[in-house]
């Protein structure tokens, strides 16, 4: 798979340096989240790449049937895309870290990429994730670090299948935190430093 296998946007960092991966929501685009990558890791080269779905116009990373209803084959199919592509990616720049960002449909595709390949990333924060099916984990996540945030009252991700995700995660090995806010699918400040926290800990950490 080459590492051009989506349109998407590079934003240089330091040679030799992590790579963060950042994912954006439905209707996003591949420079939604470059900015917040750019906060949150400054010395990472940042790849952001665009779904290759479009829902009446609003770009996606794989298709749904409904809300919160995913087409498990166009998901299968974009799980293995994706992870080629950042493969690729990671064997170019052998970087010190591979970190992930995703919000919302971002975080969906991005977290069925660790459960299909959890070696590939050293830390993930998921932002906003729902995953209302069981996931298959192909190994273990023993080591890797995952950040969960979410709103009590979110209308697209029910708590509930946060909490489910979290117990997923646990008890496969992850290093698992989970950060709430009060609100709904926005995210908050709250999410954004812990975002930080963890990226921070972990690129010191290699």
């Amino acid at each position: 798979m080459s590492t051009d296998a989506f349109i998407h946007k590079v934003l240089p960092g330091s040679p030799g340096g992590p790579l963060l991966f950042v994912f954006h929501g439905t209707g996003g685009d591949e420079s939604q989240l470059v900015s917040l990558g750019r906060d949150l890791v400054p010395q990472a080269t940042i790849i952001s790449p665009r779904g290759d779905v479009s829902e009446q116009g609003a770009a996606r990373f794989f298709r749904r049937t409904g809300e919160g209803v995913y087409d498990m084959d166009d998901l299968a199919r974009a799980t293995g895309r994706m992870a080629e592509f950042v493969k690729a990616h990671v064997e170019a720049a052998k970087p010190s870290a591979v970190l992930g960002l995703g919000y919302s449909n971002g975080a969906n595709i991005l977290a069925s990429v660790v459960f299909a390949a959890p070696a590939l990333f050293d830390a993930t924060v998921l932002m906003h994730p729902l995953i209302p099916f069981e996931p298959e984990v192909k190994g273990s996540l023993a080591g890797r670090h995952i950040l969960v945030t979410a709103g009590r009252r979110d209308p697209i991700c029910p708590p509930n299948l946060t909490a489910r995700l979290e117990a997923y995660l646990r008890a496969d090995g992850a290093d698992v935190t989970v950060e709430w806010h009060e609100g709904g699918h926005e995210v908050r400040p709250n999410e954004i430093e812990a975002a930080r926290r963890l990226f921070a800990g972990v690129a010191q950490g290699v």
